[in-house]
């Protein structure tokens, strides 16, 4: 089930917002909630939710252990089990084809479909156990508490991605006053609009110009079609992380911003500031700073930069085009760091917006074509 799709807009969200407002206490909306987040999760693909109930009760139970006498052990199990389970679900067959094409062989797939949600859950199941394990106060005893933080529905699919203490109060006590639930539909209405009216249409359009065989592919046909995909990944994933807001807000959440008007960035590191920074501050806060960040030597500078990014890259796919994708911006940002950053400094603005939408729509070729052949095909059109 998808925001857009009528059932979801004319019966379950329509239907799940009536009951919350009628029933009374807390209890009664969490529990509301929890079963309207696992029917929306079961919709379509009830195969996998018990891939979904497995992940949260790994993730409760290693937050106790994190919690408790067994700290190490518990943050231990739950980053292999997190990691195994996208390994398994996600990954297997991207690891399976590159070794067929590294090696000359032809070792079977295993044709898993890709469980919906799976990256946004396994992240969210980690920061908490993480977070737990950094701080035992965090640590919940509530199974149904948890299991709602992870699986609640507005967030489970497209995120953003949010960390249990963001949201510990308002899972125990929220209030919906109108002007809140109006703020919230508004928002849920504008995050619709930019799927709906833009995303859509420039897709469509996108779509037109990368079907078109090789040698058909004139310079402004190129440029216009990674424009017009440049616009529709904005407002697809923007679009839904406002209607994740908006719904979030109607029923009492607040969750934090995960788009800050990206494209009027002047560099790419102020992109990434504003561009799902909800993903930004989980590789920050769990892979970046552990390797030790920027406080160790150059060297080691570097390559934190480039596994973060690569690392980043391989989130949005099993694909290498993903991680050409993530090394690409983890040289850019490298650049800018070493080589760009007095340039940029003195720099106009528009030239420094420039630079950055030129450098933002040549990586969204990247991640919009999935082989080099296509990649290449693009980019030879392009210029």
């Amino acid at each position: 089930m998808v925001f857009s799709s009528a059932i979801f807009l004319f019966i379950f969200l329509p239907v799940v917002f009536v009951l919350d407002r009628v029933l009374p206490g807390i209890r009664a909306k969490n529990m509301l909630l929890l079963v309207a987040s696992l029917i929306f999760y079961s919709f379509g693909q009830p195969v996998y939710l018990p891939l979904l109930l497995l992940s949260v009760v790994l993730n409760y139970v290693c937050g106790l252990l994190a919690a408790g006498k067994y700290p190490k052990l518990g943050v231990g199990i739950a980053v292999v089990g997190g990691i195994g389970l996208l390994a398994v679900f996600k990954y297997a067959d991207f690891a399976i084809g590159t070794i067929n094409n590294l090696f000359g062989i032809a070792l079977p797939m295993t044709g898993i479909a890709l469980p919906i949600g799976i990256s946004f859950f396994t992240f969210q199941g980690l920061s908490y156990v993480i977070d737990v394990y950094r701080d035992r106060s965090v640590v919940s005893r509530s199974f149904v508490k948890i299991l709602l933080y992870i699986s609640y529905f507005p967030q489970l699919i497209a995120g953003p991605i949010v960390k249990y203490h963001d949201i510990e109060k308002e899972i125990d006590q929220r209030w919906t006053t109108p002007r809140e639930t109006a703020l919230g539909i508004r928002r849920f209405i504008c995050g619709l609009s930019k799927k709906l009216l833009i995303s859509n249409a420039m897709g469509q359009m996108a779509d037109a110009v990368f079907a078109l065989p090789t040698g058909e592919i004139g310079m402004f046909a190129a440029w216009m079609g990674a424009i017009c995909y440049t616009l529709q990944i904005y407002f697809d994933f923007s679009g839904y992380s406002d209607m994740a807001i908006g719904m979030g807000r109607m029923f009492g959440f607040h969750f934090l911003e995960n788009f800050d008007y990206p494209y009027t960035a002047t560099t790419i590191q102020e992109f990434w500031r504003r561009w799902h920074i909800s993903l930004g501050s989980w590789f920050r806060d769990y892979i970046y700073i552990p390797l030790g960040g920027n406080r160790v030597s150059t060297g080691r500078h570097i390559r934190n930069i480039l596994v973060v990014w690569a690392l980043t890259g391989l989130w949005h796919g099993a694909s290498w085009n993903f991680v050409f994708w993530g090394v690409y911006y983890g040289l850019l940002l490298l650049a800018e760091k070493f080589l760009l950053g007095r340039f940029l400094e003195k720099a106009p603005v528009w030239l420094r917006n420039l630079y950055t939408m030129f450098a933002v729509i040549i990586g969204w070729v990247f991640f919009s074509q999935t082989t080099p052949a296509a990649i290449g095909k693009m980019l030879g059109a392009m210029f």
